[in-house]
């Protein structure tokens, strides 16, 4: 059972909206604002100097962010292609312009008293300017006159202002001060190079992605230099080739211990795989404190040696976010008692702005590292590889090194034998902390033992995260920045208080104080909100940060978050046992020792007495305070006898505690209280207290009487009373047995824990005498709840097993007492509970299903035992409980448990589990506008149960009754889920801005307007309307305009009792009619137009008498008038019937329009149809089919031979066949093992290899195809044919197969370039076009089964699916649906689906629930059982429709055998017509079975009796008048709206198939698009061709129309399926618009265009930019060397190794040989370079031996 949500609306008259208000715990303190954009920021912890820098300008601040030195840096004289001017004889022959600076790296090295500048002009050169004065140069380079300054010791940060640079300032072991820099590549191939130039790369060609550098200011000829020698050992620089695979943007460098730490992400991988993460963290060991020697003495580490990477991944299951913005290192506490622990933490991002908070153990990072350099070593896994993309990667790879144990220091840091970088492949993964969108920066602090995070948004809010020791959400608070800009990556703490944060936004800096206490006035509110920073300054009375409290750092006077609410100072005032002048006061909670201080207590303002401490040790306190004499209190009021003193604890001065005692006036006490008492003197804190009590009020029984012994009174039962003892003589003490009158409850646990209630009488005078018993069990008493005598509870103890016993009552000195009830133990059980899932926020009302689940005391549902289901009604059977909300946003199932008395629950038979869903989300409702009607509101949820005024029409939408207004207004409507009021799709956590909590308090409320009523009345307006009986009846009903965007459905029309018949003619006229006869005492009938909830009367219709009535009038006058007057009334009457028919007329005119503009309508409606029907029912369980790679080969290569071979070999494989299909052995000679004769075989063979020597001669070959081509009666047919069996000759050649076909096709651009270039490649006429098609189809063949294959199955699946999903003509194959005008079913059959379940004899399945539609078939209906059967098979294992029987099982377990043609079939006409499923009166869930026919019977099919068949027009004909005899003929061409309906529905699918074909997968380029593409353009440039036009055409002729057309038109080649003819015609549309697509060419379309090239006339556009961005992204690929390609076609060549029989091609080759053997030689003898090798002799000696001619052989030798 679904989970239930209730839904309620709320409708407000005003919209009118309150936000809340939440108090920020961050406050700015100071800031500065620039002009320009900000780029970078480093803060001295000395001096407190900030340093920021932003485009062309550098700032020096002091600590509070006022401006010391302004420095500007640019703009300047600058070009990308050109060197830094510093670079001595470097001239520039690019002309330079005025570039702005953008600031790459900003650091500071304290040591050495410099900042490191480095700007994005001048190619990343950097600068070293002093720390008291940034605007000053500190150390000049390079130095004047100085000629060995090379490119790299400039060229250090990138130099373009969107690329990354980060960059650290570490000490070496030797003292030396050195830079790690991290650069994004900007070089050639990149976005950032510069278009329109060539290749020549001055910048970053040789420049490293990171390199560590010489940072020793004395040493000014190794500055900025590689500090290693070979440098190449400190620089890590991807390869060349794979730059475009490694696109590298820098986030952040840190040190952790002496390790450096570089976060990163691949932007390479970015759109690729969005659920697979490309956030990368590297590690490189840094010398810094032990130092490795070797016989020559200290060396440094090598970059390469130590560097390992990583991928972070922050999120699970598909909700991954992939690139990570800011990271930040803390030590934070994670438990109790342990110490701080180094995390790193992380904001990652994704595709759709959401962004998380992750965090990462640094002890799970080392541990990865040293167990990837342990795996590389000793067993080599997948899961670590060496980094081959780098320069320094070409090493040998992970190879097991024996039993070699690597030392701890070669696990951090790499070995000997690994001097090559390392990567991890499977990533370290986080579960996210927080979720929230544009989160861009983080900072963490450990503030007592609290771990605080600091997030920055990119919509300018600073928010902080309060996080618990588990790492969930304690508390958070929003800060808004100035303009709301975004916050800079990088946030630091003021190194000399962490109570501040430095932040930097677009055009800001910003020094943010990280709490604000002051805003709490008491110590509750303080410690409860949860800001680990506040606490509560105990002598100051006040909320503040510790280091803000005078007394902060002595014991107990700062409460910290962690102690609680429950430490704030509070005080007990206690009875002056010591003296009745003083009051004692003991204070609790947190206090600092008093001793010392001075302490006083103030009863008033300006009243107050010095205080005595009596305890100075320990948290508690005690002190006494003197009274104040009775003359300075306020006077008692009149009517009362006491007064209320305030009192509070001040320590030097500052109120520490407060709190109240009572003052007694004993005179007015005993005033209040009868005379007939007994005073007793009581001490007080006044002067006396007396207590008044008599015995005879409230003492009903002897229990009750003497029980009032413990409290002082002095009474004793007598004579059936209770009386005060001096009047008992004499006194007897013992009382009757108990009396037990109920207990309750009567049922309870095995467990016990029971709440037993006991009344009755004489149960005890106290609680220490009485014992309470349940059979054996003892039942303990509760003395807090003990009444004496009448009534006891006691706790059930465990029984051992389910019983049922009285209760007994024991009683010192009175006996025992036992229960006319008895007791139950009882063992609950849960059965179930529905629903088991619902919405996160809650409200969900479950029924929970068990056994004596009402026993007990208390019984309680428990959540994830945290949280409380709460009870709404409780049977012994069933709980009815309304869920809370989810504890977090991603939940997995909770446990639900029924808990009997404070319990916890450990039963499993009382527990169970519940999901936690998305909430449902409300899109929008429909219309806008009401009065008094429904409105309609669109959900995305799929569980709504309605309540109130709401009605769930799907899962996606819902019905709500808009109530009645009174006037035209705007309102607001509200939703309640559950219960719960609708704010959105996700709830707002608490410290949310109060700009985004309105904007999530909107997201509930949905306008409605109310507008003036729908007007109606009829054609001429007339109240009063004649009608005869026994005639039909038509109104025709206008409606006035109005906004209410009113739909047909909603419209009914009652004449009196009867509804009326509705047609619309427009949304502006309907007609009205009935045809049944107005059966009615009533003379007058009303006409009311109903809409929702909206009635109106408009006219009546006014019921005349019979025909006959006013026949007898006219026959009446006719006797009395003259013959004259006959002939009148004659002509009148003729006159009348006239005009009926003519209106009459009119109206089936009217009927004919208002129909065929509803046909429109529904094909409109048809194309709103959402896709997703076709998705649900589409089936992808089964593997797609693809045909082995020989078949796909021979295929494309043969396609007429193959048809012809299925014809022959194929179709008689299932005819005899009896068991079923079966897989079909190799049809194709080229697939079979060649022999040649017995008696020829040696010559044979020896003739054949010679030959294929010869064809691997180049010469030969073209020397061959070009003699073979100039002959006439070489037909098309015989050229493509000799190309395909040259391509499989030659296939295990490859290289050089694809050498013959560029020399041909030089040829043929020759000679197509001196005519008309733009011809070439169209068609397919030579030898050397057919080549091409067979190479494309070998070299294409991965691509198309690894990338296209699934979508293209896919859309193949598609369009069988949407073509079955209406009515097919079995005679023509004419749908419903389809691409095809010609394949179109120009009529509306309506057709309804069905289910039947089939079971299929010797199939091995059980019985299948197949969809028909009643209008198949029997032979299609037999049809989609074998494809509902044989689905995961494929189509060449089927059994064909004829050759098996389908039988139906009635209820009555009568069969019937099920035929397109028996006895039963209708006639018509002398002809019978084809059974359907309707014919036969198949019901819903029928039961059929299918079997194989026997071979041998003779069976009636469709074959045995053709004279019987109807032809397809008169069949057609019966068909419609069988189906709807009633329906008029319309226009056919309202029909063409089907075809839109049918693209709109797979257009997804076609969009998918497009895209894969049309786009360049990362890690499966297309590298023989990309050879073949180069090898033309080269062509084109040689001859001088510089029309794009032409290049365009030659791409396109040479792979989408040659290649991929012919794929689209054939999916046979690919697919083992069943390509119908309907299907082929849907591929001709589809390959028609990718043919469209492809040309240069503009569309001319017109409304005489064929329906084909309109139908995708819209998206042609679209996916012509599409081929042009493809050509454009093959163009720009890495150019593919002759070497990589040659090795690409071997590789080729290898897999598909012995697959054909190139004899047999040989073979056939050779009788074109034999064939034009004189035109060959004689090619051959006029070639010289064939003449001077003898070619045509070694060919005259094939024919010789292959003809068995041994003496022309040796002649010929």
């Amino acid at each position: 059972m679904p989970p239930s949500i209730e839904i309620a609306v709320l409708l407000l008259g005003v919209l009118a909206l309150e936000t809340r208000r939440s108090a920020s715990a961050l406050h700015i303190q100071q800031s500065f604002a620039t002009p320009n954009q900000t780029n970078n920021f480093v803060v001295d912890p000395v001096s407190r100097k900030v340093y920021l820098a932003t485009v062309n300008t550098v700032y020096q601040l002091n600590g509070t962010l006022s401006v010391e030195v302004e420095k500007r840096t640019g703009p300047v004289e600058d070009n990308l292609l050109c060197h830094a001017p510093q670079l001595p004889q470097a001239p520039c022959e690019h002309p330079k312009s005025l570039t702005d600076n953008y600031n790459k790296l900003l650091k500071l090295d304290r040591e050495q008293g410099v900042v490191v500048v480095c700007g994005s002009v001048y190619q990343g050169f950097c600068e070293l300017r002093k720390m008291e004065n940034i605007s000053e140069i500190a150390v000049e380079f390079p130095p004047q006159g100085e000629k060995t300054v090379f490119p790299s010791m400039l060229n250090i940060a990138a130099n373009h202002p969107n690329a990354s640079t980060v960059g650290l300032i570490f000490k070496s072991h030797g003292g030396n001060t050195r830079l790690l820099v991290g650069a994004t590549y900007t070089g050639a191939g990149t976005q950032f190079f510069p278009k329109n130039h060539s290749k020549e790369d001055l910048r970053f060609e040789n420049t490293p992605e990171i390199a560590i550098r010489s940072l020793n200011v004395r040493d000014l000829s190794r500055l900025f230099t590689y500090d290693i020698n070979p440098s190449e050992d400190n620089v890590f620089k991807i390869k060349q080739e794979v730059k475009t695979k490694n696109k590298l943007n820098f986030v952040h460098v840190f040190i952790q211990k002496t390790y450096s730490y570089i976060a990163f992400n691949n932007d390479a991988k970015m759109g690729h795989k969005e659920s697979q993460p490309n956030s990368i963290l590297a590690r490189i060991c840094l010398d810094t404190d032990n130092p490795r020697r070797n016989p020559t003495g200290p060396e440094s580490r090598k970059l390469t040696e130590s560097y390992i990477q990583m991928p972070l991944q922050c999120g699970f299951n598909g909700n991954i976010y992939n690139r990570l913005l800011s990271v930040y290192s803390a030590d934070i506490h994670t438990g109790d008692g342990k110490s701080a622990e180094p995390y790193l933490f992380g904001v990652f991002s994704k595709a759709d702005r959401k962004s998380a908070l992750c965090a990462f153990k640094f002890g799970d990072i080392e541990e990865e590292i040293r167990q990837g350099r342990r795996n590389c070593s000793n067993s080599p896994s997948s899961d670590v590889q060496v980094l081959d993309s780098v320069i320094q990667g070409s090493g040998a790879a992970c190879i097991q090194k024996g039993n070699l144990v690597l030392q701890p220091e070669q696990l951090d840091c790499g070995a000997a034998h690994l001097q090559h970088p390392l990567a991890l492949r499977r990533p370290l993964r986080a579960i996210p902390v927080f979720e929230y969108s544009g989160l861009s920066s983080v900072s963490v602090d450990n503030v007592h033992n609290h771990t605080v995070v600091f997030l920055g948004t990119s919509n300018g809010r600073l928010r902080k995260l309060t996080l618990l020791a588990n790492m969930t959400l304690a508390s958070q608070r929003t800060l808004k920045l100035p303009a709301s800009e975004g916050v800079h990556h990088i946030m630091t703490f003021d190194p000399s208080d962490r109570n501040f944060l430095y932040l930097m936004t677009s055009h800001h800096m910003l020094r943010v104080k990280v709490a604000d206490c002051d805003q709490w006035r008491s110590c509750g509110d303080c410690l409860g909100a949860g800001d680990a920073h506040c606490g509560w300054c105990t002598l100051e009375n006040r909320c503040t940060i510790q280091k803000e409290c005078s007394h902060g750092l002595l014991a107990r006077s700062w409460i910290s978050m962690s102690e609680g609410p429950q430490q704030c100072p509070s005080m007990t005032l206690t009875p002056p046992e010591i003296s009745i002048s003083d009051v004692g006061i003991l204070i609790n909670g947190s206090v600092p020792d008093l001793v010392g201080s001075r302490v006083e207590c103030e009863y008033g303002p300006g009243v107050s007495t010095a205080a005595t401490v009596h305890l100075d040790y320990g948290p508690a306190q005690i002190q006494t305070c003197p009274l104040l004499p009775r003359e300075n209190y306020q006077p008692i009021l009149p009517g009362t006898d006491h007064l209320t003193v305030s009192v509070a604890i001040k320590v030097n001065g500052t109120s520490v505690v407060s709190g109240s005692f009572i003052i007694y006036d004993c005179e007015r006490t005993g005033a209040k209280h009868s005379s007939d008492v007994v005073l007793q003197q009581y001490l007080s804190l006044c002067l006396s207290l007396v207590e008044v009590y008599n015995c005879g009020v409230g003492s009903s029984d002897c229990s009750q009487c003497w029980g009032r012994e413990d409290q002082g009174h002095l009474c004793g039962w007598c004579e059936n009373s209770c009386r005060p003892r001096d009047d008992c003589q004499p006194v007897r003490d013992q009382c009757p047995p108990p009396e037990i009158h109920k207990i309750s409850p009567l049922r309870g646990p095995v467990e016990g824990g029971t709440l037993l209630t006991v009344q009755g009488r004489n149960l005890g005078r106290r609680a220490g005498a009485v014992k309470v018993f349940i059979g054996d069990v003892s039942c303990n008493l509760q003395p807090e709840h003990y009444t004496v005598s009448v009534e006891l509870v006691c706790v059930t103890g465990r029984s051992a097993h389910d019983k049922t016993d009285i209760v007994r009552v024991e009683v010192e000195q009175s006996g025992t007492g036992s229960s006319k009830e008895s007791f139950s133990y009882l063992v609950p059980q849960l059965l179930s509970m529905e629903p088991n899932k619902g919405p996160r926020a809650g409200g969900t009302r479950v029924t929970i299903r068990g056994e004596h689940l009402d026993i007990g005391s208390q019984v309680r549902v428990k959540v994830n035992n945290t949280l409380e289901c709460t009870i709404t009604d409780k049977t012994d059977e069933t709980i009815e409980c309304t869920m809370p909300p989810a504890p977090q946003p991603h939940t997995e199932p909770v446990s639900v448990c029924v808990e009997f008395e404070n319990l916890p629950c450990k039963n499993e038979e009382l527990s169970t589990t519940y999901s936690y869903e998305k909430n449902p989300t409300i899109s929008f409702i429909h219309p806008k506008k009401s009065y008094l009607r429904y409105v309609v509101y669109h959900t995305r949820h799929k569980h709504l149960t309605p309540k109130c005024t709401c009605t769930v029409l799907s899962v996606s939408t819902i019905t709500c009754a808009s109530p009645p207004s009174s006037q035209s207004q705007q309102t607001s409507v509200q939703f309640f889920l559950n219960g719960v009021l609708y704010t959105g799709d996700s709830p707002s956590s608490p410290g949310t801005d109060p700009e985004e909590e309105e904007r999530e308090l909107h997201k509930g409320h949905f306008l409605l307007e109310y507008v003036e009523d729908p007007q109606f009345f009829t054609a001429n307006k007339e109240k009063l309307i004649k009608h005869h009986l026994g005639e039909p009846l038509t109104l025709i009903i206008n409606k006035g305009p109005s906004d209410l965007e009113l739909v047909p459905e909603e419209y009914s029309v009652m004449i009196g009792p009867y509804p009326c018949n509705i047609s619309f003619h427009n949304d502006q006229l309907f007609h009205c009619t009935i045809n049944e006869l107005l059966s009615t005492s009533e003379r007058e009938l009303p006409v009311t137009v109903q809409v929702g909830n909206f009635h109106h009367t408009i006219a009546k219709v006014q019921l005349g008498g019979s025909e006959l009535a006013i026949v007898v009038s006219i026959v009446v006058c006719c006797v009395l008038l003259l013959l004259c007057t006959v002939a009148l009334v004659v002509y009148c009457t003729k006159s009348r019937r006239a005009e009926r028919y003519w209106q009459k007329t009119l109206l089936q005119m009217e009927e004919m329009e208002s129909q065929i503009r509803e046909e429109i309508r529904k094909g409109f409606a048809e194309l709103q149809t959402d896709m997703t029907d076709l998705t649900k029912e589409l089936n992808r369980s089964q593997g797609i089919p693809f045909l082995e790679y020989k078949q796909f080969v021979t295929r494309t290569f043969f396609p007429k031979m193959c048809s012809d071979y299925e014809k022959s070999l194929v179709q008689p494989a299932y005819e005899n066949d009896a068991l079923g299909p079966r897989a079909l052995p190799e049809t194709h000679p080229l697939l079979q093992d060649w022999q040649a004769t017995n008696t020829t075989r040696p010559n044979v063979e020896e003739g054949i290899t010679l030959f294929s020597t010869l064809l691997n001669n180049k010469h030969f070959l073209v020397t061959f195809v070009h003699a073979l081509e100039q002959q006439k009666d070489f037909a098309v047919r015989d050229r493509c044919s000799l190309a395909s069996l040259l391509t499989i000759a030659l296939h295990g050649k490859l290289e050089y197969y694809t050498s013959i076909m560029k020399d041909l096709l030089v040829d043929l651009i020759d000679a197509s370039a001196s005519k008309n270039p733009k011809l070439m490649l169209r068609r397919t006429e030579s030898v050397v076009e057919k080549m091409l098609t067979n190479w494309m189809s070998i070299c294409m063949y991965s691509y198309l089964k690894e990338t296209v294959g699934e979508p293209f199955f896919l859309l193949l699946c598609a369009i069988k699916q949407q073509i079955n999903k209406g009515s097919i003509d079995a005679i023509t194959g004419k749908a419903r649906y389809t691409l095809n005008e010609e394949w179109l079913l120009r009529e509306n059959i309506e057709a309804k689906p069905q289910n039947i379940n089939v079971s299929f004899q010797g199939c091995g399945m059980d019985s299948l629930s197949v969809r028909v539609m009643n209008t198949d078939t029997i032979c299609q209906v037999k049809e989609k059982i074998i494809e509902a059967f044989y689905k995961n098979l494929p189509f060449s294992q089927w059994p064909r429709a004829e050759d098996v029987d389908l039988e139906w099982f009635d209820s009555g377990s009568n069969s019937k055998l099920l035929r397109d043609l028996d006895n039963s079939s209708v006639m018509e006409d002398g002809r019978k017509k084809l059974n359907t499923v309707f014919h036969y009166q198949v019901p819903e869930g029928a039961s059929l079975a299918m079997s194989m026919k026997d071979k041998k019977e003779n069976t009636l099919g469709r074959g045995t009796s053709p004279s019987n068949v109807l032809p397809h027009d008169e069949l057609m004909e019966t068909k419609k008048s069988h189906r709807q005899s009633h329906r008029k003929k319309v226009l056919p061409e309202i029909y063409l709206t089907r075809l839109l309906s049918t693209k709109g529905t797979l257009q997804k699918f076609l969009d998918d198939l497009f895209q894969a074909i049309l786009s360049i997968p990362p890690d499966r380029p297309p590298l023989a698009v990309k050879y073949f593409f180069d090898f033309l353009e080269e062509q084109a440039d040689k001859r001088g061709i510089t029309d794009p036009d032409t290049l365009h055409i030659w791409k396109t002729n040479s792979l989408p129309l040659r290649f991929w057309v012919n794929i689209l038109k054939n999916p046979q080649f690919v697919f083992d399926i069943d390509k119908t003819d309907h299907m082929d015609a849907c591929l001709s549309v589809i390959a028609q618009a990718f043919i469209d697509a492809c040309s240069i060419s503009d569309l001319q379309l017109g409304k005489d265009s064929p329906t084909n090239k309109l139908l995708y006339a819209k998206e042609i556009p679209e996916y012509k930019k599409r081929v042009q961005c493809y050509y454009r992204q093959i163009q720009e690929m890495p150019p593919l060397s002759e070497q990589e390609m040659n090795a690409h076609l071997a590789e080729e060549s290898r897999k598909y190794r012995n697959e054909f029989n190139t004899n047999l091609a040989l073979t056939e080759i050779y009788k074109y040989a034999k064939r034009y053997r004189t035109q060959v030689v004689s090619a051959l003898e006029s070639n010289p370079t064939a003449r001077r090798t003898h070619l045509h002799h070694k060919f005259e000696q094939v024919i010789a031996l292959v003809e068995d001619n041994i003496y022309e052989c040796c002649s010929e030798a």
